[in-house]
């Protein structure tokens, strides 16, 4: 325990600080991106230090806990927490929205909102990683609604009216599903509704009650994950956010739901996840082929990349389903890999296509002549995305499958086959990556857009700087892996212990 309310400053920080941002007088757009990305850094640099303070030099993990009484008649406190599986996440955070921030900076209209928003979506986030109480949880979860519909709806491209509120009707159709589980979970058999994580692990429920909160749960998870058939809206959102927003989607809110299904569904319902175990591996093997072949066939810059995050997602799935170490450690390993790489990507191509002033890949080709800074960190980032060793991208896939491997409850054959399906969706990675690169920097189509600086310019100090940040831990985690991995094997050890002892 300790006893600076260190968690309660990390979650209240950016969203405080980022309010006196409209009090600032109106002189030009460089005194808000400068305080916002103070903030950015300040927070950055107070997760620095609950990191260090969380792992120890001799390698033992501590919990950090906070737990404060807010509406008592209910039992509803607000309880943080940060372990194994939640550190991860919370420096993703921190890093991703730092360079997020850094990225918006040719933002002008409206800046102080929207930096603002960026910063409330920076509290949401690391209050919903550090969340150890299920209301609390739903409150950070909904914390990011509104902020990402006005980013969307405000700073998209012409159809942002429409992505806007598909979002919106997605998420919020998903979070109906995930209020109702939390309350039901929380009144069962108690007159005092509790919520607390801690007290529900060890609560036990009938076996068809536990399948009906699992489904529930999941539903919310997949919307935000996202699994097919309710993926539709992240196309959308992509294809019509600025480039900053995305990078916000793809390196952290996509991976909320992940987090979600460890822990609230393996953590509190581990039986329901046995059952729902296997499926979750077939939907993930199924979700990567048909991400990827949906890929091949966009000609839209932005939903390409778009749908690669949807195929991703399909291995995140399947470590999640293969209840072992190593697969559980994989998953958690992907999270963290494809927010670098999915956030360095959207980055690169929202750059690119404000340059060149076009989104379809076909009007696209020998751009390598006039940007080579752009092509190599692109084609950088895009071999990071299909897997070459060496990259974060391989060692976390590799352990995944390693732990579906590795699973005694599934029949040789089956792990076979479902390991050499799923391998038709790795080859299938290079094809729409490299064809997406050999369209955009190769050929001979050399396009002039008049009185436009843009098309002739390079990539920049700024946005060479922010790529270079992004692509330091895909080789860091790629390289030494172990470092990552040793915050996450307690964790993983103790909730496998958990599941399979209840």
């Amino acid at each position: 325990m300790i006893y600076f309310p260190y968690l309660t400053l990390l979650i209240i920080f950016p969203i405080f600080s980022g309010c006196f941002i409209f009090f600032f007088p109106h002189k030009g757009n460089k005194i808000y991106r400068w305080y916002s990305l103070c903030i950015c850094l300040v927070e950055l640099l107070l997760i620095a230090y609950v990191f260090s303070y969380h792992f120890q030099f001799d390698d033992t993990l501590i919990q950090l806990k906070e737990d404060l009484k807010w509406i008592d008649i209910l039992d509803f406190h607000w309880r943080l927490g940060i372990d194994g599986l939640s550190i991860g996440p919370i420096l993703l955070t921190g890093f991703i929205t730092t360079l997020a921030n850094l990225a918006a900076w040719p933002v002008t209209r409206s800046s102080q909102l929207f930096y603002f928003l960026m910063l409330a979506m920076y509290s949401g986030q690391i209050g919903l990683f550090s969340s150890q109480d299920l209301l609390l949880f739903f409150i950070m979860w909904e914390l990011e609604l509104i902020p990402v519909y006005l980013l969307l709806s405000m700073w998209g491209g012409k159809k942002r009216l429409y992505s806007a509120t598909k979002f919106i009707l997605y998420t919020a159709g998903g979070s109906i599903f995930l209020l109702i589980g939390i309350l039901s979970i929380g009144l069962y058999g108690s007159n005092k509704p509790t919520f607390h994580f801690e007290r529900l692990i060890n609560q036990s429920y009938p076996i068809w009650l536990e399948i009906i909160f699992y489904f529930g749960f999941l539903i919310a998870y997949t919307v935000k994950l996202p699994v097919i058939p309710l993926h539709t809206w992240l196309p959308d959102t992509h294809g019509e956010a600025h480039y900053s927003t995305c990078m916000l989607l793809a390196g952290i809110l996509l991976k909320m739901g992940a987090y979600g299904l460890i822990r609230i569904n393996m953590e509190l319902l581990p039986r329901a996840h046995s059952i729902f175990s296997p499926y979750l591996v077939i939907i993930g093997m199924i979700q990567i082929i048909y991400g990827a072949l949906t890929s091949i066939g966009q000609r839209n810059l932005k939903k390409r990349i778009a749908y690669s995050s949807v195929s991703h997602m399909g291995f995140i799935l399947i470590g999640i389903g293969s209840i072992t170490d190593t697969g559980l450690n994989g998953a958690i390993l992907q999270i963290l890999s494809h927010g670098f790489i999915g956030a360095a990507l959207f980055f690169l191509v929202g750059t690119s296509c404000d340059r060149m002033r076009l989104v379809y890949l076909e009007e696209m080709g020998g751009i390598s002549i006039s940007k080579p800074k752009i092509f190599i960190m692109f084609s950088s980032f895009s071999m990071a995305s299909l897997a070459l060793p060496g990259m974060s991208g391989f060692i976390a896939e590799f352990v995944i499958f390693l732990g579906l491997l590795t699973n005694q409850k599934f029949l040789l054959m089956p792990k076979i086959l479902i390991t050499s399906v799923t391998a038709i969706g790795i080859i299938l990675t290079p094809i729409y990556l490299l064809s997406m690169l050999r369209q955009m920097f190769y050929g001979y189509k050399l396009f002039y857009v008049p009185n436009s600086h843009f098309f002739d310019s390079d990539s920049g100090p700024r946005e060479f700087f922010l790529s270079i940040c992004l692509f330091f831990p895909i080789i860091g985690i790629g390289i030494y892996p172990d470092f990552f991995l040793s915050l996450l094997v307690e964790t993983g050890q103790t909730i496998l212990f958990n599941y399979y002892h209840r």
